[in-house]
């Protein structure tokens, strides 16, 4: 993956605040837009920012080196943005996307807080590592090594175990976040990326087969399987909490399945490698496109989707209408690819 110097980097942090739209974009005097969704170009080391309403790139934002995944702070005020080669955390303005503060973290690949704001968990895919974090003062509390490539995160809803998927290893951990303790350490599939809570289990998207792995919170043994199209890669819940999908990145298909028996209920085709989804203020699925340089947005009824260009290898992506307090309330989230 191409990255830039670290001198330049720094010289493009330097410039942050004054960073220009780009090409084609509206001009600087015209009022910034409001409604922005935020991408995150992997290999381009920089964040776009699209108008939600007009979809059209205004802004790119430089980076460090490698920023892959973000999640908004509990308290709603910032968009952290983790830079995993950079090493560092970029917390954001959620509304307009200008910096407030950087501050140093050790490889943060995937990042999570818990749900009740306590914990940030960071998922250090190169190091082999899992650091959780006091939210408070964002001082480390645990760091527990993990077997390898430890990728994606998520959490019990009461907070005490955050769940890991090791993609090298095939395995699933669970971590006792006060303590840092494993509870367990357990084979799911091959190549496991997304993990999500649902209704009292696990699920773990194994991008080296052809299932979602549904996985028993206890003790870690898998109940079943969901197979559909191979590499299933990510899941994620709509806002309201009535529908489930499954980014497959390697087929290009995106598969819902129904809420209360998983089982498959429709699938999309959306070639480029879609990677993470949000849901926007209109129901439309936004999702990154990681070999296309580009975000769909997609009509879920009709099937029917049009693109917009972006960076290279775009990842993470995140829309401020889903922030508490706005009109229409939508956060979803997680992410990650097969190797990085």
């Amino acid at each position: 993956m191409n990255r830039p110097r670290s001198a330049a980097g720094l010289l493009a942090l330097a410039l942050f605040a004054s960073v220009p739209p780009i090409a084609g974009a509206r001009a600087q005097t015209a009022p910034h837009p409001e409604r922005l969704a935020f991408v995150l170009n992997s290999a381009d080391a920089s964040i776009s920012e699209i108008d939600i309403d007009s979809r059209q790139e205004v802004r790119r934002i430089p980076v460090l080196r490698e920023p892959h995944h973000m999640a908004l702070s509990p308290d709603g005020r910032s968009l952290v943005v983790g830079d995993t080669a950079g090493n560092a955390l970029f917390f954001l303005d959620p509304i307009t996307g200008a910096m407030q503060r950087r501050i140093a973290v050790s490889d943060p690949y995937q990042i999570s807080y818990s749900p009740d704001g306590r914990w940030l968990t960071v998922a250090g895919l190169a190091r082999n590592q899992v650091d959780i974090y006091d939210v408070a003062t964002m001082t480390l509390a645990h760091r527990v090594p993990a077997r390898s490539m430890p990728s994606h995160i998520n959490y019990s809803p009461d907070s005490a175990v955050a769940y890991v998927s090791l993609q090298d290893s095939g395995r699933l951990i669970a971590i006792e976040t006060a303590t840092g303790r494993v509870q367990w350490d357990s084979k799911v599939g091959s190549t496991p990326a997304g993990v999500l809570w649902h209704e009292g289990h696990v699920l773990v998207a194994n991008m080296g087969t052809d299932f979602v792995a549904v996985v028993d919170p206890r003790d870690g043994h898998v109940e079943r399987e969901i197979h559909m199209a191979p590499g299933p890669h990510n899941l994620f819940i709509t806002p309201d909490h009535k529908r489930l999908y499954v980014t497959c990145r390697v087929s290009g298909t995106i598969t819902q399945l129904d809420w209360n028996s998983l089982d498959v209920v429709r699938s999309y085709h959306l070639p480029g490698g879609p990677d993470d989804i949000v849901f926007g203020p209109d129901g439309s699925m936004w999702a990154t496109l990681r070999w296309r340089q580009h975000v769909a947005v997609l009509d879920l009824a009709s099937g029917n989707y049009t693109t917009i260009a972006t960076g290279r290898s775009p990842h993470g992506i995140w829309l401020n209408t889903a922030m508490p307090g706005r009109r229409i309330s939508m956060l979803t989230g997680n992410s990650a690819p097969a190797t990085r």
